[in-house]
């Protein structure tokens, strides 16, 4: 996986790896990449395997094909690892000034030129944040499997490690063999002795979208390191090595475009998976995800998935718009009757705004919603009094009519946590025996 040309780099000596993601790359976009960021995009014929557009924040999917057929994943695998780090990085386990060590197994992997690597020494030791850098920017693998047996302790051990937290992150049909992407036989030692040869982890297109959301929503300062063009590793010693992101479409390189600002997260490539890549995109305050899965790789300077991700995010740009809803305009979630109240319904609103993409000949009021009370709220359906105002009394269920496609989690709605608008005063005990007795009849 990620076979790339061998480079010389000029003015000091250093044998760059060779790697699948490609060759060097040209330092800003063609004129006809950029003018194709004017054409209207109404559809997307998408030529891969799967492709899948979401919101960042909520998951909710705004293209879909095949999204669901799991595929060679390649090194995109590499995001669920990098979920692992930071959540280490965040709990103190692990310390972005630490030392590693390099044991043999990682030494030989980052020695072979056949694979994304930068060159690791058994008589060295390497920062964490000089192996997650070198993870993100140049998909090194051995520096992931560093990583990896950092937190765990051995490969197959952090293995264990992602296959836990794939399934916490809704993630139950993904195969995970190792923590960079290769193939079994590639990982050599750190590999399994009862696997194929062949086998490589596999994800499907929305799996990929439910860990990029996790990853971006607890973990956003990923992208300060996924948005770097460029950076040296070990430079000044016999070791330096120019990363060069293989992520193509940030701005300036060689598949930017104006109109779309990437600024993560990461390729994959392998013979099984062809050119993958899971991108993301901040535009008008909005930040999708996309991910595209087994485009064409006929070369080392093929851009296809490049190509087929612009076209994914200019359609979801052009076609949809943003609405951000508190209460009013979601039919079924304005109020709630309660069961003993002073008045017989009160008014609620959503705990924090919603925001909902809509199709450009969609008006907001297509948004409906139900609530569901608190246990301890919930009589009969009805909310019991009294309750202070603001209180959070349930969530509200919310779709929008005519949405075929749901969220990345596979439910047709988001919820939304509800509070009181105003106070819900207990009715005196001669309304409530008047209200039962006019009940009776």
């Amino acid at each position: 996986m990620f076979k790339r040309l061998k480079k010389v780099a000029t003015g000091l000596a250093a044998t760059l790896m060779i790697a699948t993601a490609g060759m060097s790359i040209p330092a800003a976009a063609t004129p006809s990449a950029q003018a194709a960021t004017a054409a209207k995009v109404t559809t997307v014929d998408l030529k891969a395997k799967a492709g899948l557009a979401i919101d960042a924040k909520t998951g909710q999917i705004l293209y879909d094909k095949n999204s669901t057929k799991v595929l060679p994943a390649a090194s995109m695998s590499k995001l669920l690892s990098l979920y692992i780090i930071l959540e280490n990085i965040h709990s103190g386990k692990l310390k972005w000034d630490q030392k590693i060590k390099i044991d043999n197994t990682v030494y030989k992997m980052s020695q072979d030129t056949n694979l994304s690597n930068v060159p690791l020494r058994k008589d060295k030791e390497y920062t964490v944040k000089e192996l997650y850098q070198a993870s993100i920017i140049y998909s090194a693998n051995a520096a992931v499997t560093a990583l990896g047996d950092a937190v765990a302790g051995s490969p197959h051990a952090f293995v264990s490690q992602m296959r836990s937290t794939a399934k916490k992150l809704g993630i139950t049909d993904a195969k995970i063999y190792n923590a960079s992407g290769l193939t079994n036989k590639q990982v050599s030692d750190a590999g399994y002795d009862n696997v194929a040869n062949s086998a490589e982890n596999e994800f499907s297109a929305r799996d990929m979208g439910k860990l990029a959301v996790a990853l971006l929503n607890k973990y956003p300062e990923i992208l300060q390191t996924t948005s770097i063009k460029k950076m040296w590793f070990e430079k000044g010693t016999d070791d330096q090595i120019k990363m060069e992101n293989w992520n193509w479409m940030l701005p300036g390189l060689a598949n930017s475009y104006s109109a779309l600002p990437v600024d993560g997260l990461k390729t994959g490539t392998s013979d099984a998976a062809g050119a993958n890549f899971t991108g993301t995109v901040k535009k008008n305050g909005n930040r999708i995800i996309t991910v595209v899965m087994g485009a064409a790789h006929k070369s080392e300077t093929d851009s296809s998935r490049f190509v087929q991700t612009q076209h994914i995010m200019s359609y979801v740009f052009q076609n949809f718009k943003t609405t951000t809803y508190t209460n009013s305009q979601i039919k079924g979630v304005k109020s709630i009757s309660t069961s003993n109240g002073k008045e017989k319904t009160v008014k609620v609103q959503l705990k924090s705004p919603l925001k909902l993409w809509i199709r450009n000949n969609q008006v907001a009021s297509n948004a409906t919603g139900s609530i569901k009370l608190k246990k301890s709220l919930n009589k009969d359906g009805k909310l019991v009094a009294p309750v202070s105002k603001g209180k959070t009394i349930g969530a509200a269920s919310i779709s929008l009519k005519g949405d075929q496609l749901g969220f990345v989690d596979g439910k047709s709605a988001t919820c939304v946590s509800v509070k009181t608008a105003t106070k819900v005063e207990k009715a005196n005990i001669f309304v409530r025996m008047w209200r039962g007795l006019v009940a009776l009849f």
